[in-house]
């Protein structure tokens, strides 16, 4: 055993102490998506910043996948930045999906009765405990009662996650 309170300089190679953060990814929009108002639509995140063990696709299915051996607690953080123009943006709602259903709220933002805004974005993060082939998403859910229900094209709309070390 080792004394906490000693100093030690340690010379060539230590092994077993720490960890890595992976895997880990960042990605976001590369272009507005249109969504159809009132309804939950996967947010197509389709531009990756970086992934470390391929896990994200961005062409197909915009989503997270646990690689075989890296199973375990992800943080995730996300956020939707959304906009209906003409000051009729009444709803945004932000869920993280595991599996194809919900499992966390995000955002739930509700103006109904209050005045309209243009554009909004909301923030979020969560820690998910994840089996290996479980598999995250980002869906939003915009309502307007005029205007187009449209997510912005930016590092605003985007999706980041990694394996916290245990």
């Amino acid at each position: 055993s080792m004394n906490l309170a000693d100093t030690y300089a340690f010379t060539g190679t230590v092994t077993g102490a720490g960890g890595v953060n992976t895997p880990a990814f960042y990605v976001k929009r590369s272009g507005t998506q249109t969504l159809t108002a009132d309804t939950w639509t996967k947010v197509q995140l389709n531009s990756e910043v970086f992934d470390t063990d391929s896990a994200y696709d961005h062409t197909t299915n915009y989503r997270f996948t646990v690689p075989t051996g890296k199973a375990g607690k992800y943080f995730f953080e996300g956020s939707v930045y959304g906009y209906s123009g003409d000051n009729n943006l009444n709803r945004l709602h932000i869920r993280l999906y595991k599996n194809g259903s919900q499992i966390v709220v995000f955002a739930e933002n509700d103006w109904t009765n209050q005045a309209y805004r243009n554009a909004q974005m909301y923030s979020s993060s969560a820690v998910i405990d994840l089996a290996v082939n479980d598999y995250i998403e980002l869906y939003a859910n915009l309502y307007s009662s005029g205007g187009t229900p449209t997510l912005d094209s930016s590092t605003a709309t985007r999706l980041t996650g990694y394996k916290i070390i245990e």
